[in-house]
């Protein structure tokens, strides 16, 4: 456990007039995307799927800004001033290749099956244990992440703005609660893809600028090199099995622990990022939503990783006691020191659009799963369609309340990413391991699922909690401890599935149609959008032009 998260006190920014203009002029045109929205809300798929009726670029885009908050600005600049280089990893291995399976792989298993949630495919798969466990875990990791971006807003805002703490808290739950209620998933995806250029539009000058300050790359490669070593600057150097290197991790933990086994739990089963992909209008939209994420995730990187590592070139020793400045301050520190008014407007401004696409995407992911998956399926039953909009909206304020409650168990972390990461471990890996053996083994037994689900959870906690954190095993950093947790989790999941379905019946082969590999239902049959033969509407085309253009990205920063 490392120190509490406060930003350095010294951060406060020189806002005018015309910065908080901007940010009420934000304020307004969400609040008004939320009452535009309410009105296409006529049905419980409208409220929580966006009636299925979503273009691909829509979906792309609010895909990419949902995971694209500011605990993932906030936390990658930290990772990039204590890691260095090793950054891209979260990138180019972590997410590309997990978003093209996700996309050319499952995406039809998902939409084919006609699921309204990432749970609900397990009931179909395995059985109602297997299903109710994955609501209960899915819904309970939700609002915690959600609380993870309350809390960095609220600490962010108090640093940079001097709002109290409960005043940055309420005020952006009040936003994320208005338009969620009012407009459902339609509103909160057609403000995610404001928000994704609103932070484009806050990194990219914060970046240039940053950039020139330390030198340019070449004058900050040389800065960072003199300062940390020859391995912050590159991306697989010292991560040879027993070397020593800034990450704490070796390429088999990176490639297996991140690329693997994190990367492909996250991508491929957290609901928060699927259901972008569900409210599509048809399987090759929904196909292509994680496709079209993919390219500006390649990109979004350098925006993330240069601010981070500028920072620990122009101060010494950043992060630690002795500079004043902790891991997450580095994108605040850039903003005080180079943004003038105005932009710096838009840099909080995009900073707060960040937090809240965050919170608003896990938030709108926990009242699908919990009015749909928990209280119709096993509360309330059989009730008429309004009464579940209705007990969407509810649950809704009920979600950001419990996300305030739990804001606070962050503040343990003094790298907020670190916390993600292993949350992550605990829940969106076993979950994954139960999807991929279910997808792709028709011997996988209904028993299983539960089984698999429960015992993959429980290893990557005692790996965490007892073997990392006690000190069995010496493991240098969290992240590395996260490595370790996520592979110990997937192999104890995949042992337990294996050995419960060797001695428990399968699943009839009648109901495995469509939610198996190498079997269709109707619903997969359904035939390409009209003017699908263009090359850019073509998922595996853009399937391997993402990753052959991640791996290239890759060359200059291997050795």
């Amino acid at each position: 456990m490392q120190t509490p998260t406060y930003l350095a006190v010294e951060l406060r920014l020189p806002t005018n007039w015309l910065d908080y203009t901007i940010l009420g002029i934000y304020f307004v045109v969400v609040l008004g995307v939320g009452f535009a929205a309410r009105a296409s809300v006529k049905t419980s798929l409208d409220f929580f799927l966006s009636g299925r009726s979503l273009p691909a670029w829509i979906t792309g885009l609010a895909f990419i800004a949902a995971n694209l908050g500011a605990t993932e600005i906030l936390g990658m600049a930290a990772n990039s001033a204590q890691y260095g280089v090793y950054t891209t990893h979260w990138y180019w291995v972590g997410a590309i290749p997990a978003m093209v399976f996700l996309g050319l792989v499952m995406m039809p298993f998902y939409y084919g099956s006609k699921v309204r949630s990432v749970p609900e495919f397990l009931l179909l798969r395995f059985d109602k244990p297997a299903h109710l466990l994955s609501s209960i875990l899915f819904a309970f990791a939700a609002v915690l992440i959600a609380g993870v971006n309350l809390y960095a807003l609220a600490i962010v805002v108090e640093a940079l703005l001097g709002w109290p703490e409960w005043v940055a808290i309420v005020v952006a739950g009040f936003f994320v609660l208005a338009y969620i209620t009012l407009g459902g998933l339609s509103s909160a995806i057609y403000n995610e893809v404001l928000q994704f250029f609103v932070i484009l539009a806050a990194l990219i000058p914060l970046t240039i600028l940053a950039l020139k300050k330390a030198g340019g790359w070449d004058g900050l490669s040389d800065t960072l090199t003199a300062g940390r070593g020859e391995n912050f600057m590159t991306a697989w150097g010292g991560t040879g099995i027993g070397d020593a290197n800034p990450l704490g991790a070796n390429w088999l933990t990176i490639v297996l622990g991140l690329g693997f086994v994190l990367s492909f739990g996250y991508w491929t089963t957290n609901f928060a990022e699927v259901q972008r992909a569900l409210s599509a209008r048809n399987l090759s939209a929904a196909q292509r939503t994680p496709l079209i994420a993919a390219f500006p995730k390649i990109f979004i990187v350098f925006l993330v990783m240069i601010p981070g590592l500028v920072a620990a070139a122009l101060v010494p020793q950043f992060g630690t006691p002795e500079s004043g400045y902790q891991y997450n301050d580095a994108i605040p520190y850039l903003m005080q020191d180079l943004l003038p008014n105005g932009v710096l407007g838009i840099a909080v401004t995009g900073l707060l659009a960040a937090f809240m696409a965050g919170m608003a995407a896990n938030v709108s992911a926990f009242n699908t799963v919990f009015t749909n998956d928990i209280w119709a399926r096993y509360a309330v039953r059989g009730r008429d369609d309004s009464y579940y909009v209705r007990f969407g909206r509810i649950i809704t304020a009920v979600g950001v309340l419990a996300s305030i409650g739990t804001a606070f168990l962050a503040s343990a972390f003094s790298n907020i990413m670190a916390y993600l990461q292993t949350l992550f471990s605990f829940f969106n890996v076993p979950m994954f391991v139960v999807f991929i053996i279910g997808m792709f083994w028709k011997r996988a037994s209904m028993k299983s699922g539960f089984w698999g689900l429960l015992a993959g959870t429980t290893a990557a906690m005692v790996n965490y909690f007892v073997i990392y954190r006690e000190g069995i095993i010496d493991i240098p950093s969290d992240q590395g401890a996260n490595f370790v947790s996520a592979i110990a989790g997937f192999v104890a999941g995949a042992v337990v599935m294996v050995a419960v379905s060797l001695f428990t019946a399968p699943k009839p082969m009648e109901d495995l149609q469509g939610l198996v590999y190498g079997t269709r239902s109707p619903g997969m049959a359904e035939p390409p959008a009209k003017g699908d033969e263009a090359w850019y509407r073509k998922p595996a085309l853009l399937g391997w032009g993402a990753v052959i253009l991640a791996a290239a990205c890759y060359i200059p920063f291997s050795f």
